[in-house]
């Protein structure tokens, strides 16, 4: 994120609005992309990739250190939409495929009972 972040910052003059547009793939991969045994941490790790690659779009202020935060804290409220969308998404995602994991698994469970049984 913090690549996409800069990339947006260096193309399009540090827009939020793109950053948050790109952001929603961005969530949707990495839901897609996770691996089975560590599905539940996506949506943790969402929101701090936000923030992450808000470091380089957020506004400078002053140039200082003080005035970069104060730009993070700003770009963090006015851009929460984005950033729950993205989250929503990438929950959403990941619940359906935990889901279909578990229903896999229950259905080798009931296989491997019912050839024990046989």
């Amino acid at each position: 994120m913090l690549t996409l972040g800069s990339l947006v910052a260096l193309l399009f003059g540090a827009s939020q609005v793109v950053y948050g547009v790109l952001f929603l793939p961005a969530c949707v991969l990495t839901a897609l992309w996770v691996r089975e045994g560590d599905l539940l941490t996506a949506p943790v790790v969402v929101p701090i990739a936000f923030a992450l690659g808000l470091v380089p779009v957020a506004d400078e202020g002053d140039g200082g250190i003080g005035g970069r935060l104060m730009g993070m804290v700003t770009g963090l409220a006015t851009q929460a939409g984005w950033l729950y969308g993205g989250t929503l998404v990438a929950g959403v995602i990941v619940l359906g495929r935990r889901m279909r994991m578990i229903r896999t698994i229950n259905r080798r469970t009931a296989a491997a009972r019912d050839r024990d049984r046989a």
